[in-house]
């Protein structure tokens, strides 16, 4: 192995891949790394998952330099499944990049076919329905169900659910307008409260996931991202936590030795700064 070879930088984006294939590539063989040569599509599924979601970090970050290094990542594993594949002699990354490019044509069929009129999408909704129309002809969707079905469980669940009921809009199954969502909600609630008092696990957990669900309805109506409400919150949340950890501090108490009204006056305070600024 050139081992001099593949330190050096390549210029050229072909050759780049082919330098980051050899080197995984010999990290699995017999003299590579004792890491590398053991792990498998299963083992791997927590490394893909936490450096799709440092991609997402560093774009909501407006961090260049950090895209960069993080999509790096998620490309070598990428081609880390593409090459463990290939040991295991199921497909490998030529047959992978082939597919996806086929993909990406029959799916822009108003792009690669255009000279067919019936093909034009001279608007971003009429290409939207272009690539859902030939996205069911690939999968072979025959219902609306299936639709549904190969929405991945994997998911985050408020993400699946809004795809879901977005699926469900599509033929004509929704709610006429944010007000009946609205009263769903309400409904969810009330029947979330009577359930508490009944003690029964795994009925309170189907109605806290109807109420989630409602929810959910109410943010897909305002064209609001549930997933990234609730990361706002979440954040706002931290925010203000912070504030009272640190005056809290600065009076010399610990927080599970103050009352919850000490705390909550300490929570207003913080809410108020933030309006402020």
């Amino acid at each position: 192995m050139d081992f001099e070879k593949l330190r050096k930088d390549s210029t050229d984006t072909g050759e780049a891949f082919e330098r980051l294939v050899e080197i995984i590539r010999y990290l699995r063989s017999e003299d590579g790394c004792p890491w590398d040569k053991v792990q498998t599509h299963e083992s791997l599924k927590k490394c893909l998952i936490e450096e799709s979601y440092e991609v997402i970090d560093a774009i909501d970050k407006k961090d260049k330099d950090s895209l960069e290094e993080e999509l790096g990542d998620l490309i070598l594993q990428g081609v880390f499944h593409g090459l463990i594949a290939e040991d295991d002699k199921n497909f490998d990354l030529t047959s992978v990049l082939n597919r996806v490019s086929n993909k990406m044509i029959f799916r822009h069929p108003h792009v690669f076919l255009r000279e067919i009129a019936e093909n034009r999408a001279e608007t971003l909704d009429n290409a939207l329905i272009k690539w859902e129309n030939m996205k069911h002809q690939e999968k072979r969707q025959k219902s609306q169900t299936q639709v549904m079905v190969d929405i991945p469980r994997q998911l985050p669940a408020l993400m699946r659910s809004y795809k879901i009921q977005k699926k469900a809009r599509d033929v004509g199954f929704d709610w006429d307008n944010v007000k009946e969502a609205f009263a769903k909600v309400k409904e969810e609630t009330v029947e979330l409260e009577e359930i508490c008092s009944a003690g029964d696990h795994e009925h309170i957990l189907e109605e806290v996931g109807d109420l989630l669900f409602s929810v959910v309805n109410v943010a897909r109506f305002l064209d609001i991202d549930p997933e990234e409400a609730l990361t706002f919150t979440s954040d706002k949340f931290v925010r203000r936590f912070e504030y009272i950890e640190k005056n809290a501090a600065l009076r010399n108490k610990e927080l599970t030795s103050m009352t919850l009204e000490e705390m909550d006056r300490l929570w207003e305070e913080a809410k108020d700064e933030e309006k402020n600024t």
